[in-house]
Order: structure tokens, then sequence, then C-alpha cells
């Protein structure tokens, strides 16, 4: 079985993420379901940049379409609500949103580069609020910008022990080693393997044992082949994890990272996974 932590739907700007790319890649890679947040929830296009206003889509709007995407099919995709947290505070209408439709809601969504804002910072209060009020564990990007190191994230996890935290990608483009370090400091922490090799994966299974480590990919953000190759046609960092990762580590361990985890973390009941089948 494989669950996939972190994918993505929405459209914007050069990309189209829909939800029948995300199907398809899920049937033909044997993923047996989601986690998907929506890339409309974007704040900032590039560092400084803030999206013009007619690209802008309000928080309401993509989290009622995330869920609407889980709702038609519940037994592959769950809706992460990827919150706006720079201008935008939870509101009741949202809360109300949220709990008529708590069933196909597994997560909030932040994401500290492209809304340009620390996890740490007072701002967020609102949404960890949220987050405590129904259950769900807060997911956040890492890497990219200063605002977005996991560090900030291990402050507000530690500030909040009876919310768990996922630090997405344990900071892009770096070696993870400062990531590591945090996530097997905290219960309430964890880490996805988003863009991370399988290589590094096993440094944090070893680092932080395997049942803090769960498995992600960004799909479909090279394509509906993304977990087979990128963009410049180079092999997916996903086959490692498919393939060569199985001999590098027990049973035990894959299936923890592979799906375990997933499923306790979030709630994923197996009878809703198994229906897939």
């Amino acid at each position: 079985m494989i669950i996939d932590s972190h994918a993505h739907i929405g459209n914007l700007l050069i990309l189209n993420l829909s939800v029948r790319k995300v199907l398809y890649s899920m049937e033909r890679y044997g993923v047996d379901f989601s986690l998907v947040s929506s890339i409309e929830s974007t704040e900032y296009y590039s560092e400084g940049k803030r999206l013009p206003w007619p690209l802008r889509r309000t928080q309401y709007r993509v989290c009622k379409k995330t869920i609407r995407a889980a709702k038609r099919h519940p037994d592959k995709l769950g809706a992460l609500l990827w919150l706006q947290i720079d201008r935008c505070v939870p509101n009741e209408r949202l809360c109300r949103l949220i709990e008529k439709n708590r069933r196909y809601i597994y997560g909030i969504k932040i994401h500290p580069y492209r809304s340009e804002t620390a996890p740490d910072e007072p701002k967020l209060e609102p949404v960890y609020e949220l987050a405590r009020r129904f259950g769900l564990p807060v997911v956040s990007h890492t890497g990219n910008i200063e605002k977005a190191r996991t560090l900030y994230l291990y402050n507000a996890a530690k500030a909040h022990p009876d919310i768990d935290f996922v630090a997405v990608h344990m900071d892009l483009d770096s070696d993870c080693n400062e990531a590591m370090e945090l996530i097997a400091k905290l219960p309430n922490l964890y880490g996805d393997t988003t863009w991370v090799s399988y290589e590094t994966t096993v440094r944090a299974i070893k680092k932080c044992g395997s049942e803090k480590i769960l498995f992600g990919t960004d799909n479909p953000i090279d394509g509906k082949d993304h977990m087979l190759y990128n963009r410049a046609g180079q092999r997916s960092f996903c086959q490692g994890y498919f393939n060569e990762l199985k001999d590098l580590i027990s049973k035990e361990d894959y299936d923890n990272l592979m799906y375990k985890n997933a499923q306790r973390l979030f709630g994923i009941k197996s009878e809703i996974v198994q229906s897939s089948k």
C-alpha cells in the first residue's frame, strides 16, 4: 500500500494540476490514496512578488474546491486545506465549511515560502486554534527562503505540543541535516520526503526513526507522469522509493514510511484505502 501525503491540484500561471492528472498517475504508479492541497492559495509567486489581483483566489473558494475534489473521490483523495497566512485569518464561515465536511478533510496546509510568513509568527495563532478545534495536523512547506526554514516550524510545534506538524521537504534543496535534528527532538514534528532522495531518507530514518517520516511526492507538478520522470526527462526521485529503497531498510520501516505513518497521523481509515482497490 502507498499513501502520498503531499500532492496538489489547482491552476496557477503555467501550472495545470487537474484532479484527472492526479488520479491517472495514482493508478499508473500504484498509489492508493493521496492528500491534496490547491496551489490556488498561493500569495507570492516569487520572493517579494505578490500574486497580481486578477490571479488571486479567496481562501474560502479554494478550500471549497479542494473539498469538492475529495468528496467526488473519497476512496482516492483527501483534502489538505491550504490556508493563506499572510493577510488572511480563518473566520466562522470557513469553520462552518470545515465542520460540515470534516470527514473529507485530513489536515491544514501552510506555505511559508508562498506566503512569506514564518510558522512561528503570532499571526498564525488563529490557524493553530483552527487545527486544535478540528483535530487536524498542520503540514508546512520548508525551504527556499529564511522564513520557511524547518527551524521556525519547530518553534511552532514546540509551542503547540497538542498539534502535529509535518515539515514537507525537510528544507528543500538542502542536505536536510538541520531538519532531521529538529524532527528528532519533538514527538509532534514529522518530516516528508517530497523532492528528498531515497538515500537521504535512509539517513532520516536512522536519525529520527521510521515512524517520523512520511512519503510525499508533489504530484503532478511535473505532469501526469511526475512519478516516472521530471520536466527535463530525468528519472523521478519517486522511483527510488518504489524500487531501491526496499532493499535498504526493513519491511517494517518501509511500510511505516509509505503508508502507516500517514494513516496514523491523518486518521486515514483502512477501509477507505482498501475500498479503492
